[in-house]
């Protein structure tokens, strides 16, 4: 029953080690980036649920009848899918968009089982302060917005910047917790089957 966590996120591997979950993790050849392109002006529920179904179908392939969770996430800025900033350039430009507003991260899952799939999005609003141009270069300088989706994080440097949370936390950090145990479940699983031996 130990789960594979497709994805190289340690957020997500922390979260899921907090939960009392220790997988496996074997990271996707998707590219993320290229699948981005392909799903153009897609809305970004479908496009953080197209991200996670790929990165778990990836793995599942190449690993028969385990348990696969694929997860991903993206920004909804405006109706606009938004994803890691990759540059400097891209995180500056970003959080000067960002600043004083708000927009909602989602995530999305796709948990793969013997019996089939189940996929799902959770979405929870981020509500970001109106920090001034030096702060956005301190914060862009710290390397940490660039490989992260919508260029921020709540659980590092970025945590200063974000006024208000309306939603699940960890569904901002990279997983939904409550989400994911209620996919487990309809999964025809138990949450608690998926613990570590005490």
């Amino acid at each position: 029953m130990r789960l594979i966590l497709a994805s190289a996120s340690p957020s997500r591997l922390r979260l899921l080690r907090a939960a009392g979950i220790d997988p496996e993790v074997v990271v996707s050849g998707v590219d993320e980036d290229a699948l981005m392109v392909e799903l153009g002006d897609a809305a970004p529920t479908e496009v953080a649920v197209h991200l996670a179904q790929a990165k778990a179908k990836w793995v599942a392939a190449r690993h028969p009848g385990r348990l696969v969770l694929g997860a991903d996430s993206v920004l909804d800025l405006d109706g606009r899918s938004l994803g890691k900033p990759l540059t400097p350039e891209v995180a500056y430009e970003r959080w000067h968009e960002l600043r004083g507003r708000s927009a909602y991260l989602i995530t999305g899952h796709c948990f793969i089982h013997p019996g089939g799939e189940v996929s799902a999005a959770a979405s929870t609003r981020v509500d970001f302060a109106d920090i001034d141009d030096e702060e956005i270069a301190a914060y862009v300088a710290t390397g940490e917005p660039l490989q992260v989706a919508g260029g921020f994080t709540l659980d590092g440097y970025g945590s200063a910047f974000v006024v208000g949370v309306d939603g699940d936390p960890a569904n901002v950090i990279g997983l939904g917790i409550p989400l994911l145990r209620r996919m487990v479940r309809d999964a025809g699983l138990r949450w608690t089957d998926l613990w570590e031996s005490p």
